[in-house]
């Protein structure tokens, strides 16, 4: 199975790649998000309108565990429901028009977030960037999954994810330099660079076709045919990826009895893929990070550890320098083992660190300084290790023919896992409720190594396949083990393979009877 980028390296594939990097500055909203609002919760002149006064504060000012709870987590919310959705949308819509709609609805969500003084609107406005988040994310990734060739996908979901982590680090850099502004400027500018990348994203998607593996599943191969000419540079070996994705297409249809949850479930091999993928995707829930991430600012400065603001900023710049190391290496090395496995032990160990060392001596400026070494050791595990690779996964797994449903059910549960994880954080951390603080890594230290025990069992090994193979392999009912030194044939060599045979049969038989008929003439 050759793809027609075989033989061509990162420039000539220049087209493609840098197609699939403007779809990838999708998270950047996300990013931005969590980078902002965690810092927005820790302002005077926020806290001012959204907040109340209390002398017990190092700022002056709390927020209630509830709305605190309530801004942080309807975002995740409405992600939540978005992603459970967009299996219908894409499909039917494909995946530039559905980045369009997530555009629209971001910036309007964001003019609510923008103009309102009153808490109804705050939450509202947060419920749908939730919204027009999780159709980014959701949308975006199906389109780098099924644009990139097989050995760039990874490149291509780690620049994905660097977005998100650069989302952060600006959301954060900008929360330090206006947190100390009077009034409500200082959240209405971290707010404001929320409108730079829809903009920007829906002009460039002008500029760029759909999916060629939407349209081909459309049936539109002509338009199929000029979208993978338009990304590939060698035309020789379109024609046969067209066919590969073709022949895998043409034998899902004739397993399926139709598309949808339903037909997800009764089969089981799309089941197993299902379950695979909502699984990979909740690994990023499972490692704790909605606790650092979310709550990183409104953490460091309750827990008196230096200076919150700089300390998060410190802290998302790691984040991005590892995913961009990371980008380096993610087409080389093993998914599985070395980079999931590994990471999320790292996680794991970080947290029950950070909540060992308050434990033992809470509040000195030493365990501050511990905390803050601590909470890079886990970034880099998590930004350089999990977070690419459980999104990669998730996206990698699902049929051609379902992938929109079941990747945007794995995005919801994922959404669902990060919300549950945001909207119980406050009752662990605020000094208002049960105030454990840093203790909170108790929690999250066994369900990293509890996820490492499933990886090793459960997740197959599908690094630089292409989506046509990895259909194959689980249509041939693999164990995970066996995933990453399997020899695929490829599906549409095998037809002609099988058509070829048949004919010779009918050819042997042709020449029998007329064999046949001519003894009986001479006889």
């Amino acid at each position: 199975m050759i793809e027609a980028s075989t033989g061509k390296g990162l420039l000539e594939n220049w087209k493609c790649l840098l197609a699939c990097t403007l779809v990838s500055m999708s998270p950047f909203q996300y990013g931005i998000d969590f980078g902002a609002i965690g810092g927005l919760q820790a302002m005077p002149g926020f806290l001012e309108v959204f907040g109340h006064p209390d002398p017990s504060s190092p700022i002056g000012y709390n927020i209630s565990p509830g709305r605190q709870q309530l801004i942080s987590s309807l975002m995740i919310l409405g992600a939540f429901i978005s992603s459970s959705s967009a299996g219908f949308f894409a499909s039917y819509l494909g995946r530039r028009h559905c980045l369009w709609m997530a555009s629209i609805l971001c910036c309007a969500s964001n003019v609510i977030m923008m103009a309102t003084t009153n808490l109804s609107g705050i939450y509202a406005g947060r419920f749908l960037i939730g919204v027009a988040n999780g159709w980014y994310m959701t949308f975006s990734q199906l389109y780098i999954q099924e644009s990139t060739p097989a050995r760039y996908r990874g490149l291509m979901i780690s620049v994905f994810q660097s977005w998100t982590s650069l989302g952060s680090l600006i959301g954060t850099v900008i929360d330090n330099a206006t947190h100390s502004l009077p009034g409500k400027d200082c959240y209405l500018i971290p707010l404001g660079v929320i409108y730079a990348i829809p903009v920007f994203m829906s002009i460039g998607l002008f500029f760029i076709p759909e999916s060629p593996r939407w349209l081909l599943y459309k049936e539109r191969n002509e338009q199929a045919h000029k979208a993978l000419t338009w990304m590939r540079p060698v035309p020789e070996g379109i024609q046969e990826e067209i066919d590969d994705i073709q022949a895998a297409i043409l034998a899902e249809k004739e397993m399926a009895r139709g598309v949808g949850i339903v037909d997800i479930l009764r089969n089981p091999v799309d089941r197993r893929r299902l379950f695979l993928s909502v699984a990979a995707v909740s690994i990023q829930a499972a490692s704790g990070a909605m606790f650092m991430i979310a709550y990183g600012t409104y953490f460091f400065e309750i827990a008196k550890v230096g200076n919150a603001f700089q300390n998060a900023c410190i802290l998302t710049a790691t984040g991005v320098a590892v995913i961009i190391l990371n980008s380096c290496v993610i087409s080389k090395i093993g998914r599985r083992r070395v980079f999931l496995m590994t990471g999320m032990s790292i996680c794991g160990v970080s947290q029950f660190a950070i909540a060992a060392v308050w434990h033992v001596n809470p509040g000195t400026v030493s365990t501050g300084r511990a905390i803050v070494g601590l909470s890079v050791i886990y970034i880099c595990g998590y930004n350089g290790m999990v977070a690419t690779y459980a999104w990669l996964a998730g996206g990698e797994i699902p049929s051609q023919r379902l992938r929109s449903y079941t990747f945007g059910i794995a995005a919801a549960v994922g959404f669902a896992g990060a919300w549950l994880a945001t909207f119980t954080a406050p009752y662990f951390i605020n000094p208002d409720a049960l105030n454990w603080g840093p203790e909170y890594g108790w929690i999250w230290g066994p369900s990293c190594f509890i996820t490492v025990i499933w990886i090793y069992f459960y997740l197959p090994e599908i690094k630089n396949r292409t989506l046509e193979e990895i259909d194959e392999m689980f249509e041939a009912k693999l164990p995970a083990r066996k995933f990453r030194k399997y020899v695929c044939v490829g599906r549409h060599v095998s037809d002609e393979k099988v058509v070829d045979e048949k004919n010779s049969v009918e050819v042997r038989e042709v020449e029998k009877d007329v064999g046949a008929t001519t003894t009986e003439r001479v006889g």
